[in-house]
């Protein structure tokens, strides 16, 4: 490309990030690394009663913690009103729009009733019913509308033609003139429209692709004459295959919640990294089955060439809470989890040990190491930072929860409520608490009980942590140390039937 790439992301501000638009912000951010180009932050906040700061905000923070931070901007579309005026007023100058001077109920009817009559005029090839107004004489119209008379301003689309653009993902685009009716750019109480606005700002942001979900692609034929109607160039477009929730229906944030917001994965504890090679492969492949590709890589190999055409499917369950994401997303970041240098991990996990009131200070002084052993022992379990927190509350707090399956599946042999404090007493008398001294203390103790050692291992187990899976039992035993270790063996007798 000899011209310098310019795209842009320009969101609503009428609710969070969600994936939708991070992944189409993405895409665009790579596009743009890819070929050196400049990526654009715009955000159109025209809509005053549904947009607000917080839901700005809200973007900003998302687009910020996946590392999607803009070139350029924040703009926001509301401070350039001044200009979509301009422009529209230059289109009736030109004689390319006119003032539409049909009051506002009888407009909104015949916009209904034109677009049903004008679909029968195409498909029988007759022409579209005009608007009264769009051959009033020019100064005429200049001079009704100066003296304040509500007037909307429409474009005036060509009769007979149709209108045509090669979509990089979709490929060629075609749509006949007869099925387009004059667009409103300038409603009667002086709001400019999105076709107009979008197409002015891009315009002055000199934007080279527009890069944006399938859902706007009947919008880019209406665009694409406002742009031969300004004289400018037409960039090029490229349209996204939508993201469907599991049941094919469009992936909704009304609809489907937390689940689609970017900030849910963040206070959840995913890597950022993960989440973007995550989104990164809805809709769009490398070409090889690698899966996890780093955002150095993912730059290098993109291309909209690549992007499916179908949609992508966001895999959840809305009834498990367990499956509160897709699972493929789980098993990234739990790929990250395991790859990442264990320093970094810690950073991660420490703030969700503080959420969750299970933060210690010497963690970060003379138990620092004990951390770091900690975290390096649980993340080839855990798929999210909050796991740390949630599901290994047993390693960092006394006050923790008994899994009745487990309970019932470790802890049902009667025999327990002597062999159990028997244990304590052995491990308590350990001198060199270590992993294959335990160990060892264990096995000795259950031949003398005339016991299978599984038998022990599993109940203590559950007596330790609550759960019956985990980390190597005596990993267990030689993170919690002698004395919570002797004390919990003691306190699960009370769990035996």
């Amino acid at each position: 490309m000899t011209e310098t790439v310019r795209v842009r992301f320009a969101p609503s501000p009428t609710g969070y990030l969600h994936l939708g638009g991070a992944r189409t912000a993405l895409f665009n951010w790579l596009f743009a690394r890819k070929h050196g180009g400049v990526f654009i932050l715009r955000i159109e906040d025209t809509d005053i009663q549904r947009s607000s700061e917080e839901m700005v905000q809200g973007i900003l923070d998302g687009m910020h913690w996946l590392g999607l931070d803009a070139d350029e901007g924040p703009f926001f579309q509301s401070s350039f009103l001044e200009q979509h005026h301009a422009a529209a007023r230059r289109l009736v100058e030109a004689g390319k729009a006119y003032y539409d001077f049909t009051p506002k109920e009888a407009s909104d009817d015949r916009t209904v009733r034109s677009r049903i009559v004008d679909r029968a005029r195409a498909q029988a090839g007759s022409v579209k019913e005009q608007n009264p107004f769009r051959d009033l004489a020019i100064n005429e119209a200049i001079r009704r509308a100066e003296a304040g008379e509500p007037a909307a301003i429409r474009l005036k689309v060509p009769q007979e033609g149709a209108s045509r653009f090669d979509d990089l993902v979709y490929g060629p685009q075609e749509r006949n003139y007869s099925d387009v009716e004059d667009l409103v750019l300038i409603r009667s109480d002086g709001h400019p429209l999105y076709n107009l606005s979008v197409v002015v700002d891009d315009i002055e942001m000199r934007i080279t692709h527009v890069i944006r979900g399938q859902d706007h692609l009947t919008n880019t034929h209406k665009q694409v004459l406002i742009y031969e109607a300004l004289g400018a160039p037409v960039p090029k477009f490229a349209h996204l295959p939508l993201i469907m929730a599991p049941g094919r229906e469009k992936l909704s944030k009304r609809k489907h919640g937390e689940v689609v917001s970017v900030t849910t994965y963040r206070d959840r504890g995913f890597v950022p990294d993960a989440l973007v090679n995550f989104l990164a492969l809805l809709g769009w492949s490398p070409g090889t089955d690698q899966e996890i590709i780093s955002r150095t890589e993912l730059i290098e190999k993109f291309s909209l060439e690549a992007v499916n055409k179908s949609s992508a499917i966001f895999n959840f369950s809305e009834k498990d809470p367990r499956d509160w994401t897709d699972p493929k997303a789980l098993w990234m970041n739990a790929e990250y989890l395991r790859a990442m240098p264990l320093d970094e991990l810690t950073q991660l996990v420490a703030p969700q040990l503080k959420r969750f009131n299970l933060w210690r200070e010497e963690y970060a002084s003379r138990e620092r190491d004990w951390l770091a052993r900690t975290v390096e022992m649980l993340r080839a379990r855990y798929r999210t930072t909050q796991d740390f927190a949630t599901m290994g509350r047993p390693y960092f707090s006394d006050d923790f929860e008994y899994d009745p399956d487990a309970i019932k599946k470790n802890l049902k042999d009667e025999r327990l409520k002597d062999l159990l404090p028997g244990l304590a007493d052995r491990l308590a008398g350990v001198e060199d608490f270590t992993h294959d001294a335990t160990e060892s203390a264990l096995r000795a103790y259950s031949e003398e009980q005339g016991v299978k050692a599984g038998l022990l291992i599993n109940a203590a187990r559950t007596a330790l942590t609550g759960q019956s899976v985990g980390p190597g039992m005596f990993d267990i035993v030689v993170t919690l140390g002698r004395q919570r270790t002797v004390e919990r063996l003691r306190r699960a007798v009370a769990l035996i039937p």
